[in-house]
């Protein structure tokens, strides 16, 4: 386990959303150097940044054309070399984002594959063995190559999957996982991960990273082997270097898939869910809405049991959102985000923060941009100031990757430094106290102490410290043990304190106890 990941808080970044310092509307590399000052004074210490390879860009660079290469919108293959090295002297780790699965259909080992003449990128991608042959089971395209077959994809039309082979093969096209042919695509990725490692990077956040080995079982024993072999040899070689899976089965991707740390993900109607996003139903009953009937069991029941199983073998992560999913701002206000984030920095594993959560961001209803669909409104840019663009950027705004949110009250980083009660003051506050108090660090012990179904506050132990919160209108009390009512209030968000051996706390109120 990478030693620094015990302290270590994330601040994602889309990089063609966060600073633009050549004035064409689209973020880049040199915009975020610039800004590692801003970065490291949040309390973020580590980054992971969004695709930046170059593509065509029909899924934001989750459609990879040059896995060596950087997409010449941020910068060169030096500038990235140059923001590794930058973030390391302010103390900053950095992690870029793989994709595995698939690459764009105009990748150069797509580009052999689909020819007629075999070759030794032939079976790099998954293709039946005649073009009228359906790839049953799987997304396809046929009709569009050379080559007499159809082959599978792993999500948009560009995306040709990579092939690390059948766990169950079913049919004569689909090779075994210890086919040499299906060894050399993970022997591939493995020496994309090195080039990029030996350049500096600090690890990578894995896209899709169930996806791998197709007939999988249900435990992903095919997929699992691939990523335990993978972590032989990061272990041998790079024993620093950082994964994290988007997965959301830590039992599957942190004990079987050798994983460090794994995203609970924000999925309909999962854990999570319940927590920021619980609206999809007409009635926001999501548990940090301050009118809402939200009930912290329904996080609790889903996300205990995977702690348990996990929490020897690395860290499930708690996001405040990503580039796939709603800001929070979406339905909860900055008085509600605040109970929120505290209850997001304090708990145990790896914290991520979304660029411009931080101070509010809004989600905008947009049309569709590079394959975001319903995302795109989480991508816009970042709001430095309340000046021209927001501050992102001196081109013209109709040359802006997205537009900036222009509506009354849009927040912006300027403002809210200049107040010490705003969302970015309180965010400054809770990454600090986490840094300070090793108890609140990723792998300090946790325990539930009062959590009843439909009661409030929600009552938790991270190793010496009692932490509280109630995030309704109502003020609330629960019982503390008499080895607690002797602790003190050392930091508060809103009003609580104990009295007896009961804790009593303010309406949306956050209390550590010490």
């Amino acid at each position: 386990m990478p030693k620094w990941l015990k302290d270590a808080v994330f601040y994602e970044i889309y990089p063609q959303s966060f600073y633009d310092t050549n004035g064409d509307g689209i973020g880049d590399f040199n915009g975020i150097i610039e800004k590692l000052d801003y970065i490291k004074s949040l309390g973020c210490n580590a980054l992971w940044i969004n695709p930046c390879f170059d593509s065509p860009f029909h899924d934001a660079g989750y459609d990879v054309r040059d896995y060596k290469k950087v997409a010449p919108r941020y910068g060169t293959n030096s500038d990235l070399y140059r923001l590794f090295g930058e973030a390391h002297r302010k103390g900053i780790h950095v992690l870029l984002d793989l994709v595995p699965g698939h690459t764009s259909e105009e990748h150069p080992w797509f580009l052999e594959s689909q020819k007629a003449e075999k070759n030794e990128y032939s079976n790099r991608y998954i293709w039946t063995n005649a073009a009228f042959q359906p790839a049953k089971g799987f997304l396809y395209i046929g009709g569009e190559t050379e080559r007499d077959g159809v082959y599978v994809l792993n999500f948009f039309k560009c995306q040709p999957a990579l092939n690390y082979g059948f766990l169950n093969p079913e049919e004569d096209w689909q090779l075994p996982m210890d086919h040499p042919d299906c060894i050399a695509t993970r022997e591939a990725m493995k020496d994309v991960m090195r080039f990029w490692l030996d350049h500096g990077c600090d690890g990578f956040r894995v896209d899709m990273a169930a996806s791998l080995v197709k007939n999988d079982d249900e435990k992903k024993s095919g997929t699992s082997a691939v990523w335990k072999n993978v972590r032989e040899m990061l272990d041998a070689e790079y024993p620093e270097a950082a994964m994290i899976s988007e997965w959301n089965e830590p039992e599957l991707a942190i004990n079987q898939g050798g994983f460090h740390m794994d995203f609970y993900l924000n999925w309909s109607g999962n854990g999570y869910s319940t927590l920021l996003r619980d609206y999809e139903m007409g009635e926001d009953r999501s548990f940090f809405k301050k009118d809402g009937s939200g009930d912290i069991r329904r996080f609790l029941d889903e996300y205990l049991p995977r702690y348990e199983a996990t929490r020897e073998n690395g860290y499930y992560c708690l996001i405040t959102c990503n580039h796939d999913t709603k800001r929070p701002k979406y339905n909860l206000d900055d008085s509600e985000l605040k109970i929120a984030y505290a209850f997001l920095f304090t708990m145990p594993g790896v914290p991520f923060l979304y660029y411009g959560d931080e101070i509010g961001m809004r989600y905008l209803e947009l049309k569709t941009k590079e394959g975001g669909y319903g995302r795109t409104g989480s991508r816009t840019p970042m709001q430095w100031t309340n000046e021209k663009n927001a501050g992102f950027s001196t081109c013209p705004a109709d040359a802006l990757y997205l537009p900036v949110d222009t509506t009354e009250g849009a927040p912006s980083v300027a403002a809210q430094e200049a107040d010490e009660n705003s969302l970015l003051s309180t965010v400054k506050d809770l990454l600090r106290l986490r840094h300070e108090e090793e108890d609140l660090q990723a792998d300090g012990d946790f325990e539930v102490v009062y959590a009843e179904s439909g009661m409030l506050p929600f009552v938790y132990r991270r190793g010496s410290l009692l932490l509280a919160l109630n995030p309704s209108t109502e003020r609330v009390s629960a019982p503390v043990a008499a080895a607690d009512a002797e602790k003190k209030v050392f930091y508060a968000i809103g009003n609580g304190e104990v009295k007896g051996q009961e804790i009593l706390l303010a309406p949306q109120s956050f209390v550590v106890l010490k």
